[in-house]
């Protein structure tokens, strides 16, 4: 279970982003962030298979649904070496190749957050989710607007200020066309992070993304 002493951790790596500090500290990085994450990913995995059954949870070190915690510097001006935010993401099983929507937990100790869907989708994927909005609006208006979903979660993301080229600027859901990210938000408390209900929660808001997440999957043609 995450505790108090995960975020005083995740706080005084933000303040200590450096190989030396970090390297002194792996034993708190282990108990504290990686083995909490890795017990709640394992408990994940029968709660994913009730509704999101071709999806997976795996507890791995490397590799699996804990994202790395060191930061892909080559492009960036910040050359801090560590990321201070724990990130889990379930994928789809068909692998990393394939562009699918997930399941996302980011855990911070200025935000902590669930989040579905496709964030920054390659051009094709991102076509091919305008395409079918284009083709079934209706559909969409019904996954986007459902009870359920709108109830618990926010569409994010960046959008153009303009139709994108070969889309109708009088279409009705020109606006959701134009969305360059395909993401929803819920909030998270700390409080909850650090509750024995995290699992349920988590189990309870994907679930209700299902409408949503179904309509990208049905557009980039892999199973829901």
């Amino acid at each position: 279970m995450f505790t108090k002493a995960t975020f005083k951790f995740l706080d005084e790596l933000s303040a200590n982003n450096n190989r030396t500090w970090f390297e002194a500290n792996k034993p708190r990085y282990e108990a504290l962030v990686r083995e909490p994450a890795l017990d709640f990913i394992e408990a994940m995995d029968p709660v994913l298979a009730t509704f999101a059954p071709n999806f997976r949870a795996e507890p791995r070190k490397v590799g699996g649904s804990l994202m790395r915690v060191f930061r892909d510097t080559r492009f960036s001006r910040d050359k801090t070496p560590y990321k201070t935010n724990i990130g889990i993401q379930f994928r789809h099983a068909l692998g990393k190749d394939i562009h699918a929507p997930g399941f996302y937990v980011h855990i911070a100790t200025d935000e902590c957050f669930f989040a579905v869907g496709c964030w920054h989708p390659e051009s094709d994927a991102l076509g091919q989710m305008r395409d079918l909005i284009a083709q079934k609006p209706e559909k969409w208006f019904a996954a986007r607007n459902d009870k359920k979903f709108a109830a618990q979660w926010e569409l994010w993301g960046d959008s153009l200020t303009r139709p994108p080229r070969g889309y109708s600027a009088d279409h009705p859901a020109i606006e959701d066309i134009k969305h360059k990210d395909f993401i929803a938000i819920a909030p998270l408390l700390i409080s909850e992070v650090m509750g024995s209900g995290l699992v349920k929660l988590a189990g309870k808001r994907f679930a209700a993304s299902v409408p949503f997440m179904g309509f990208l999957c049905e557009a980039l043609a892999v199973p829901y």
